[in-house]
């Protein structure tokens, strides 16, 4: 616990000394990641990301207002399942999900997966963003809250069961910052409530932190990582940390990100309270996200 608080307070220190360093140089970044406002003579800063998930978890980027994002999520088994499953390579799971921008700092999704055939639907405000200007402001805040309902039936039919059980809730604080044009970093503290868990003296609530991180390469190309460590109610030994890796690879329209990852799950719920796969002892999944976003 007291290395992860130390830990911590290092990212939180070098995300402010980063992000006032970034303030103090005159811009150099390009006027694409820029969006002026003339009227306050303020340039809101976008583009920290090329996705508005990092890998797993929620980025601080948002849509512009009217477009509409349809996502494919997909992850193959674990290597460590061995030859006669391919490696991994003859498993699958999906999630399918579409958001919706209605404004600028408003995102609203629905999104469903394989995976405990899970409904999930989240809304994302932006209530602070990054800028430079008259306004200057060193970190983009969003505000995240989402439902989760499973649609598996019930595995006991013989006591009685309430639409209740099926339902899990996030709340999520994500802060932020494009601290160059090479690099965007974010910290997103997290709360899951599971409404139904398996022991009584398992904790209905799961708090935990969420790490993410983008080295852009090339125009097109950027290094990505995901991390996320619950701080209660996880099983040492059962329960592992999601963590994730990959690319992010833009291609005209769409968003290709290929990634490595121990987490079967691809919504808050499932990845934060059900990675049961260990990196260490080769729980890696390949998966790839596919973004493809269209103007309404």
């Amino acid at each position: 616990m007291k290395k992860n608080r130390i830990l911590l307070a290092v990212f939180v220190v070098v995300l402010s000394s980063c992000s006032s360093r970034l303030f103090a140089q005159d811009s150099t970044g390009s006027m694409l990641d820029l969006v002026k406002d003339s009227t306050a003579g303020t340039e809101y800063v976008n583009n920290a990301f090329k996705s508005t998930r990092v890998i797993n978890g929620m980025s601080i980027e948002m849509l512009g207002a009217g477009s509409l994002d349809f996502r494919i999520l997909h992850r193959f088994g674990p290597i460590n399942s061995g030859a006669g499953q391919f490696f991994g390579l003859d498993q699958s799971t999906v999630r399918l999900s579409f958001d919706y921008a209605p404004f600028n700092d408003l995102l609203v999704g629905l999104g469903r997966s394989t995976v405990k055939k899970e409904l999930d639907g989240f809304v994302k405000y932006r209530l602070l963003h990054q800028s430079r200007g008259d306004r200057t402001m060193p970190v983009s805040v969003i505000l995240v809250a989402g439902m989760t309902c499973e649609t598996l039936p019930f595995t006991d039919q013989t006591i009685a069961n309430y639409f209740t059980s099926r339902l899990a809730f996030f709340q999520q604080v994500i802060v932020g910052s494009k601290i160059s044009d090479a690099l965007s970093l974010q910290i997103s503290p997290t709360l899951v409530h599971r409404d139904l868990v398996v022991l009584k003296s398992d904790p209905n609530d799961i708090f935990a932190i969420g790490f993410g991180g983008r080295i852009k390469l090339t125009n097109r190309i950027a290094f990505t990582i995901d991390w996320y460590h619950p701080f209660n109610g996880m099983k040492s030994g059962v329960n592992f940390d999601p963590l994730a890796i990959g690319f992010d690879i833009e291609t005209g329209g769409h968003v290709f990100q290929v990634h490595l990852s121990n987490s079967n799950g691809m919504n808050e719920r499932a990845f934060i309270t059900e990675t049961f796969n260990n990196w260490t002892k080769g729980g890696i999944q390949l998966g790839f996200n596919i973004s493809r976003i269209f103007q309404l």
